[in-house]
């Protein structure tokens, strides 16, 4: 994933409570074996409707979705954030989402950024307002920005990491790879265990090359 310290973009409002996963991307859009290529699938069911808000011209090129209550749940399934991402969204601002969709987002490099429904409520009638208006979503300072405002949002300091850094889960274990290759070599023999060699051999079929 590519680093992210802070994004800048268009916003367009989806003024919906509740927003599940399946309503993202229903569930046969989901069987690739891919993290890409699932644009088509975002909110498939709505885009027939051409009252759809992400059909109205107004909503081309935005990259900020400000959703409301609830956003993202429903099932686990990581391809919401996929399609999200696909479809040229680079941050969701909400007043909550589904507790697994919130972590898949932050793990995937979208940040899902909580704010007070005062402040979502503001975002959302300026952006209606004047869609051409800029949000600045912005991970190293743990805020979002709008014209003289200023929104600080909490974030974990884990999930903030990956996205600052373009780090995912595997990353974060490879980082570890002395340390682990090293446990393995002094855990004692009658417990079970990975010889330096098998968890090199690992790591370079991952990585190429482990270091001497």
């Amino acid at each position: 994933m590519r680093p992210l310290k802070a994004h800048t973009g268009r916003g367009v409002t989806l003024r919906r409570s509740d927003v599940d996963t399946d309503q993202i991307i229903p569930a046969g859009y989901c069987k690739r074996l891919t993290k890409t290529g699932y644009a088509d699938g975002l909110f498939a069911g709505w885009r027939a409707d051409p009252q759809f808000v992400l059909n109205q011209p107004a909503a081309a090129g935005a990259s900020v979705l400000i959703g409301w209550h609830n956003f993202g749940t429903g099932s686990s399934r990581e391809h919401a954030v996929w399609a999200l991402r696909d479809g040229g969204f680079a941050a969701v601002i909400a007043v909550s989402f589904g507790d697994i969709f919130l972590r898949n987002a932050w793990k995937n490099g979208v940040p899902a950024v909580r704010l007070p429904a005062e402040a979502v409520s503001w975002l959302a009638d300026r952006t209606e307002a004047d869609p051409s208006a800029l949000i600045t979503v912005d991970v190293a300072g743990r805020e979002v920005r709008a014209g003289e405002r200023r929104f600080p949002y909490p974030v974990d300091d884990r999930a903030r990491r990956l996205v600052l850094d373009g780090l995912d889960d595997m990353d974060l274990t490879l980082l570890a790879a002395d340390r682990i290759a090293a446990y393995e070599h002094d855990r004692p023999y009658w417990l079970p265990r990975l010889s330096p060699d098998a968890v090199a051999n690992r790591l370079s079929r991952l990585t190429g090359p482990v270091p001497a």
